[in-house]
């Protein structure tokens, strides 16, 4: 298994989606989340081991890799989701298994299935994101819906709404305060393109915040304009 980073991340340039160089800010600072040694696999083959990665505030991270090469499944781990067979994940210094709690309250996973009900409509979905998750204040739910485009929907079952109306219902939830690390699984998956842009927008917003997002892509992916880092699964 060989895992390959884009080193030039970190000084402020990156390779785009078409192997060009793109132009990225620099990032300072202590990392927020580290990986050491991470091992990993399945039916005793490994996936990766030895992996190693760490992301400060202000960073997207771009995992890539073909089917089967083990990119949710490092989202997974990183969530918490499962137990790596070597290695350990700290945030903010500790690791991760030692302070769950509030590394969760920290964290918005929205994985490659959207965890929509279908039988709920998109304000009951996000009322049940919002009452499972430890969320900063009391968030406006109709307005974060009506900025995902949904306000017109946002009383209609999502059994009868597209894949991208339901895709942008599971991603509302990344306008919950105080979240600042993003793991997310194919986020753009079923969005037109209107819809890509205005996530991308909200990715730039965050990151200029000094948040951090983990995520991975199926098709190329850049962000112009911000500190994009790629680790590669193969």
């Amino acid at each position: 298994m060989v895992i390959q980073t884009d080193r030039q991340a970190s000084t402020g340039t990156t390779a785009g989606a078409d192997g060009e160089s793109a132009s990225a800010v620099a990032v300072t600072g202590k990392p927020v989340l580290e990986v050491h040694s991470l091992g990993f696999g399945r039916n005793d083959v490994p996936l990766f081991q030895e992996l190693d990665f760490s992301l400060a505030g202000g960073q997207l991270l771009l995992i890539e890799g073909d089917n089967g090469s083990g990119k949710t499944t490092l989202l997974r781990l990183l969530c918490g989701l499962l137990e790596p067979w070597t290695g350990d994940i700290h945030w903010q210094g500790m690791d991760i298994r030692n302070c769950y709690s509030n590394y969760l309250r920290a964290l918005c996973y929205v994985g490659h299935a959207s965890a929509v009900k279908h039988g709920l409509t998109p304000r009951e979905n996000l009322a049940i994101a919002r009452d499972l998750s430890a969320v900063d204040g009391d968030p406006d739910l109709d307005d974060m819906l009506q900025r995902f485009g949904l306000g017109r929907h946002m009383d209609t079952p999502a059994q009868s709404l597209s894949a991208g109306q339901r895709r942008r219902t599971a991603l509302a939830r990344l306008l919950f305060g105080g979240k600042p690390l993003w793991i997310l699984d194919e986020p753009l998956t079923s969005l037109d393109a209107a819809s890509r842009d205005m996530i991308r927008d909200l990715f730039r917003e965050h990151l200029a915040a000094r948040g951090a997002i983990i995520m991975t892509s199926h098709d190329p992916f850049s962000l112009e304009g911000t500190a994009t880092a790629r680790l590669r699964l193969e």
